[in-house]
């Protein structure tokens, strides 16, 4: 079989990441790399069929057909799903038992795309645990003369229907704005709530478009979701829905227009699934609020703490059994959902919740908020390990303060906590901080920002 020329492995290491291959369209992302990667994808993980799912990028379904050409000519069957949501495809990867890959570049700016990858049953892969064979097969693919067969199929209807299983909505009416700043949520959210009688959609930003015209589709950005806080007042609803480009992360506005945190979103939600099967193990990264953990034990779960990223939450959830996990920066996973993320399944608890209560959501979420965040704050630092060192040096005085070297550095004290980590892929430091009231937690987050800005 002939050899195809060798790509750039520079490129490859650039665009291959932890947990996906993402990179701009064109210069590092092309049909020629999506073909090469469907066949090498076959060769790492024996696949005999795949399922392939695509967002609404216009590169997006080229890239995924590119895909599902090398695929075949490893010999695997392919099913396309079409345009999907990541965690329709992850559903798709579950239900149907096949490994999945999905093109997306989830939040990123039009520019962008990528391919996130799962075994069958959703386990995701990554650098360690398949992607960085997968990366160096594809500098040196052999083409293949084998010949699966691709089909199309749609699983739309059984996605929705499988999450209403898991959380469903019922009791008094609810409004609900949301946006799904032109991404994937414009597909799923009709298909899950059009099945249920007692929500009112007031939608915003569904039309599909990669281009992403009103804004970026990214919630954790507070700019991105100006637009919903006015909408949700000017309408008088019940809660506003914010998703991400390719709809796995969701974010609240309450009906006062004001943010929710994620952290008090999973203080929620671990509650309704301690609820379900008291006892339960419950998964929180370090980045997630103090308030978590204490609400888990206090209702008789196991909180489980564990690094910030998605392999090692849904890698701690195998091992431990967990019901649920949540990450502050807006995903959430269920053991039911093959402990997969689900921005959808997340906010159809928050609904749940929310129409059982004649509360409005910003009561019914006081109990989960006891404490102040600072929020991610990043900063330039072209020599992260003598600040982290120097950091360490500066707290750990015996005064009181802790430190763990899980991911980063987590100081803790007995009204406060923060964290550094270093991006695996920019210069930055990333600074989380908690206090027990704003005048602490800004203490701490400004003297901690005065040492890792030091040379600035």
């Amino acid at each position: 079989m002939p050899e195809t020329p060798t790509l750039d492995p520079a490129n490859l290491h650039t665009i291959f990441k932890a947990y996906d291959v993402r990179g701009t369209v064109g210069d590092q992302i092309d049909e020629e790399l999506a073909r090469r990667v469907g066949g090498a994808f076959v060769q790492v993980t024996g696949a005999p069929t795949v399922v392939v799912g695509h967002d609404m990028r216009p590169s997006s379904p080229g890239l995924s057909r590119a895909f599902a050409e090398g695929a075949a000519r490893a010999g695997a069957d392919v099913v396309l799903i079409g345009l999907a949501s990541t965690d329709q495809l992850y559903f798709a990867s579950g239900h149907l038992d096949h490994p999945g890959v999905m093109f997306t570049a989830s939040h990123n700016p039009a520019q962008y795309n990528g391919i996130k990858m799962c075994h069958a049953g959703a386990r995701p892969i990554g650098l360690d645990t398949g992607l960085a064979e997968i990366r160096d097969l594809v500098a040196t693919e052999v083409v293949g003369d084998r010949s699966g067969v691709i089909t199309e199929q749609d699983v739309l209807a059984d996605y929705a229907a499988h999450l209403l299983s898991l959380a469903p909505v019922e009791g008094r009416p609810l409004k609900v704005v949301i946006d799904a700043g032109n991404g994937m949520a414009g597909l799923t959210a009709p298909a899950v709530f059009g099945r249920v009688d007692n929500i009112d959609v007031v939608p915003m930003y569904f039309e599909l478009d990669g281009t992403f015209p009103h804004h970026e589709a990214n919630p954790i950005e507070p700019a991105n979701l100006v637009d919903l806080q006015a909408k949700v007042r000017s309408e008088k609803a019940d809660i506003g829905l914010a998703f991400d480009g390719d709809a796995d992360r969701c974010f609240l506005v309450d009906e006062r227009g004001e943010l929710v945190s994620p952290s008090t979103l999973t203080g929620l939600i671990a509650a309704r699934e301690l609820a379900r099967e008291p006892g339960s193990v419950v998964i929180h990264n370090l980045i997630t609020s103090r308030s978590v953990p204490q609400i888990v034990t206090e209702l008789g779960g196991s909180p489980v703490r564990t690094r910030v990223g998605h392999s090692y939450i849904k890698a701690e959830m195998a091992r431990t059994g967990a019901i649920f996990g949540g990450e502050h920066s807006g995903h959430f996973y269920f053991r039911d959902f093959w402990r997969a993320d689900s921005g959808m399944l997340a906010a159809l608890h928050a609904l749940a919740a929310l129409a059982e209560t004649d509360q409005p959501l910003s009561a019914l979420l006081a109990e989960y908020i006891r404490f102040t965040a600072s929020g991610e704050i990043n900063s330039t630092v072209s020599d992260q390990g003598a600040v982290l060192a120097e950091l360490e040096k500066t707290y750990v005085d015996g005064t009181g303060v802790s430190v763990d070297h899980l991911d980063g550095l987590t100081f803790e004290h007995d009204d406060w906590w923060f964290n550094v980590r270093a991006s695996n892929t920019e210069p930055l430091l990333r600074l989380n901080a908690e206090g027990k009231d704003e005048a602490t937690m800004a203490a701490v987050r400004d003297d901690a920002l005065t040492v890792i800005r030091r040379d600035q």
